[in-house]
């Protein structure tokens, strides 16, 4: 069966639980940008986190993940962007701005697909907050794939490229992220779960259903942990999550 690269900004892993290996084995904290209503032509992200030795910054889009490869579990305090980093942009610059330690670009987003990695090194024992920024011009955006208008005999060795790494492959990602955070917002509202861990997340391959992520998470409910099933449409076209189904897994 196919494998679709999920969230997880992004790059061999933003999806944390798409059915692709991720880049890291690690520990990790996400978040979406705080968004000032700009375009992704040109703008700008100022990033602020604490870290304890080592850890790196994965961002594509509007999401980020702030991965604690070494030392105590590194924190976010601040992710403000004018517009989301775009998947192809023209000129990229990376300008560490605080922090007593070390900054670099590991990742140069025009060469990865738009998926940019600050890696920051801190010499000293305990925790040390650090700030850079990021900016861009020339960005654009390719056009989101829509798997379902595509026909059989189109597709071939392309036609997945917005789900499997291609031109649209971040929106795939991005897709995977907006259909996990619906599944959140029903399951709070439905089954008053408040932490859902995802297990797996990827998009259906069964006939009629390319438009689909499906997935599973582990829940809460009276003490035990039990596993779930879920399903939502994508609308690439408007961005949108619909048709959102959350069904528990019998217990064997």
């Amino acid at each position: 069966m196919r494998t679709v690269v999920g969230l997880s900004v992004v790059a061999t892993a933003l999806a944390l639980v798409a059915s692709a290996q991720p880049r890291y084995q690690d520990r990790y904290e996400e978040r979406h940008a705080t968004l000032g209503g700009g375009g992704s032509e040109s703008g700008k992200c100022t990033i602020e986190v604490n870290v304890d030795e080592v850890a790196e910054v994965e961002i594509a889009w509007d999401l980020a993940k702030l991965h604690t490869l070494a030392g105590g579990p590194a924190q976010w305090r601040r992710f403000e962007c004018s517009g989301p980093l775009p998947p192809v942009m023209a000129d990229f610059r990376f300008t560490g701005v605080d922090g007593r330690g070390r900054q670099v670009l590991a990742m140069d987003p025009r060469n990865n697909r738009g998926l940019a990695v600050i890696r920051i090194e801190d010499p000293r024992g305990g925790r040390e907050g650090y700030t850079f920024d990021i900016e861009w011009r020339g960005g654009s955006v390719p056009p989101p794939f829509v798997g379902g208008d595509r026909r059989d005999g189109d597709r071939g060795r392309d036609g997945d490229r917005g789900r499997d790494g291609g031109g649209g492959r971040l929106q795939a990602d991005r897709a995977i992220a907006m259909c996990q955070d619906a599944v959140r917002d029903r399951a709070s509202r439905d089954y008053r779960f408040r932490d859902l861990d995802f297990r797996r997340s990827a998009f259906d391959d069964g006939p009629g259903r390319r438009d689909y992520v499906i997935g599973t998470f582990l829940a809460r409910d009276r003490g035990d942990r039990d596993e779930y099933t879920f399903s939502c449409r994508v609308d690439f076209d408007g961005r949108r999550i619909g048709d959102v189904q959350i069904q528990r897994r019998d217990r064997r």
